[in-house]
């Protein structure tokens, strides 16, 4: 038996101190919030999209950084066994579109409290309002943490704190501070899944929501994503489902180097859309363009077309030239946006980037550097797209990083 202390208790942390605890580990879970999960009952708007209901060769193709070091963890604690486990200690789910997982319930709490129940029903002892300070080391082996003052020695420690999205939840980055101060390696943590702000004055169409629209990445004019989705036009940019998972992708690209373009009719080739412009001009020549194009935009949208394409909102159809015609075709089918920025950690889903993923054992968490320390979670430098994808991360690093420890 070995003295494990988890510090973290989130999706990860809970993960790990069940795992440790019924190998017969004393084990010691300390959270620095006068709650556990506090960022669990955020996720999926407060319902807690836990995991997906894929084998792990889909899993694995939606880990965006990382995905060889998962490979082990993917196979060793798949979504099937964290499905099975959440069932196994009372708690019923469903599967919706996109195979995301959530609680029957549709309450997050429910999330954090049958890890809890879990953790509980093996000896792991959990104290809150712990504030971790550090983690104390000796011949390259952890030998304790101190934390609200106090010495409490162990054998092991799993940092499980997050990273530093959202830091109202306490995700403040505290796991980079130890890992960095025990010799790691850190991969600058940038946010992820996050909308994200452009150039193009888009405030006529703030607040519409597109369904079914190609948004396209280049760097270095090569495609470096092309993907059909939902979107979100908001105050500052571009956001929804399809914008955040673009965000995973170009988050460590100078985003100056970085384009978009959005085809807003993808079911239709060029020709289609263009022959469908000139029936629709032919058909009501005497109506401006703003009334027409709303047959092909919503209205807000339209204008903003219209003027992309240097076209007056007030031409009528029947004085359209083919420059203006084809000049509109092109803004329906490739319209370009300018990134500028990503939207910062207190609005992203997760932190991509952290602890260097080279300088731990992928089967069992460990630092290859210091004996007896590991690291599971958001913390490491390993992040997914959207659809329950990360938190089945913190799940399977969590439960290896506790259940090796023998």
């Amino acid at each position: 038996m070995k003295r494990v202390i988890v510090i973290g208790g989130g999706a990860s942390g809970l993960m790990a101190a069940y795992a440790s605890a019924k190998n017969g580990n004393e084990t010691l879970l300390l959270e620095k919030n006068e709650k556990l999960g506090k960022k669990i009952y955020i996720t999926g708007k407060g319902r807690c999209n836990l995991t997906n209901d894929c084998p792990p060769d889909v899993f694995l193709q939606n880990v965006v950084h990382g995905s060889k070091f998962m490979t082990g963890a993917a196979y060793a604690f798949p979504a099937e066994r964290t499905m099975s486990f959440m069932e196994a200690f009372g708690l019923p789910l469903k599967v919706e579109r996109g195979n995301r997982v959530f609680p029957i319930t549709d309450h997050a709490s429910d999330v954090t409290k049958t890890l809890e129940r879990a953790c509980r029903s093996v000896g792991a002892e959990v104290r809150l309002n712990e504030t971790v300070e550090r983690i104390t080391i000796e011949n390259n082996a952890v030998t304790g943490v101190i934390s609200n003052g106090c010495v409490h020695e162990c054998d092991c420690v799993i940092v499980a704190t997050g990273g530093i999205s959202y830091p109202a939840t306490g995700s403040t980055g505290d796991g980079y501070r130890f890992a960095a101060e025990a010799g790691h390696s850190l991969v600058s943590p940038v946010p992820s899944l996050v909308g994200i702000a452009v150039g193009e004055d888009l405030s006529s169409a703030q607040g519409i929501s597109l369904k079914n629209v190609v948004l396209t990445a280049k760097h270095g004019g090569k495609i470096i994503s092309s993907r059909m989705g939902e979107m979100l036009i908001t105050h500052y940019g571009i956001s929804g489902p399809l914008v955040l998972s673009l965000s995973a992708e170009i988050n460590r690209i100078p985003l100056r180097e970085v384009s978009f373009t959005i085809d807003f009719k993808p079911a239709l080739d060029e020709k289609t859309l263009n022959a469908r412009l000139l029936r629709d001009f032919g058909e009501r020549k005497n109506e401006s363009l703003k009334n027409i194009v709303k047959g092909l935009l919503p209205v807000g949208l339209g204008a903003c077309l219209l003027k992309h394409a240097g076209i007056s909102p007030d031409v009528r159809a029947n004085s359209v030239t083919r420059q203006m015609r084809e000049g509109l075709l092109r803004a329906l089918k490739a319209f370009p946006l300018t990134p500028k920025s990503l939207r910062g950690f207190s609005e992203a889903v997760v932190t991509a980037g952290g602890v260097d993923v080279k300088e731990i054992n992928p089967k069992t968490m460990e630092s290859k550097r210091i004996a007896g320390l590991r690291f599971c979670g958001e913390v490491l430098d390993v992040d997914a797209f959207t659809g329950g994808f990360n938190l089945q991360i913190a799940f399977s690093t969590g439960f290896l990083a506790g259940n090796t420890i023998i």
